[in-house]
């Protein structure tokens, strides 16, 4: 009992004094996760709002196979990655495996469904109520996408952030094609991993307490975000 109040104690003075390492390792992390936010918004957003408009064959496939790959289990896209960005691998030649880049490549493959599935929820509600106005406007493709993007942009904020907090828990993929290196890719989740195994509870508990504070933000703003996206529509 005492090496865990000593534990948690250490912690708690390594958070509050902003320890060099859990800095470092916390810096990365947002890094990695925020870089693998931008890239996988700008690809689900639009998508999303492709999704809602465009009335195409196979369309309900498409909106299927992004709901299910919500779902996609994070060790099997580590595992794809791993295979492509390998030295045998049809991008081995890039040298791409355990970096920082590779990291980002496997969470934005991760958070691009839950983006586009989440945000195609709400464009398509939006789309049912822009439908008749933008028709009788004859406007473009393009302009329909623009104008949802951004009457949505709160619901759209929304789902990005939903994205994060699942890229910033993430730790199966980021192990396999990071690899964990000190100083290099080396990220809350896979730090939190080695340090509980190494009995460095200390540095574990603060790295799980910045954890949890990000998570914890990051849900605490989802639902304000919400809940004055309904005060808004009413």
């Amino acid at each position: 009992m005492n090496d865990l109040w000593a534990g948690l104690s250490q912690a708690f003075w390594m958070v509050v004094g902003f320890d060099t390492a859990l800095l470092e390792i916390t810096l990365r992390s947002l890094q990695v996760t925020l870089s693998a936010l931008i890239i996988a918004s700008a690809i689900a957003l639009p998508l999303a709002a492709v999704l809602a408009i465009r009335r195409f064959r196979f369309r309900r496939t498409v909106i299927s196979i992004l709901n299910a790959l919500m779902g996609l289990p994070p060790v099997v896209v580590g595992l794809i990655v791993y295979i492509f960005l390998s030295r045998d691998g049809p991008l081995g030649v890039l040298g791409l495996l355990f970096t920082p880049t590779a990291m980002i490549i496997a969470q934005v493959i991760i958070i691009v469904p839950l983006i586009a599935s989440i945000a195609h929820q709400s464009l398509r509600d939006l789309w049912s109520e822009y439908h008749d106005l933008l028709i009788s406007m004859n406007v473009t493709q393009v302009q329909k996408i623009r104008t949802l993007l951004w009457d949505a942009r709160r619901a759209l904020l929304t789902a990005s952030l939903a994205g994060f907090g699942r890229g910033i828990g993430e730790v199966g993929a980021i192990m396999i094609v990071g690899g964990n290196i000190d100083h290099a890719t080396r990220v809350l989740t896979t730090a939190i991993a080695l340090e509980t195994g190494k009995g460095d509870f200390a540095l574990a508990l603060a790295l799980g307490f910045v954890l949890i504070f990000l998570t914890i933000s990051i849900n605490m703003l989802i639902h304000w975000l919400s809940r004055t996206e309904k005060e808004g529509r009413w």
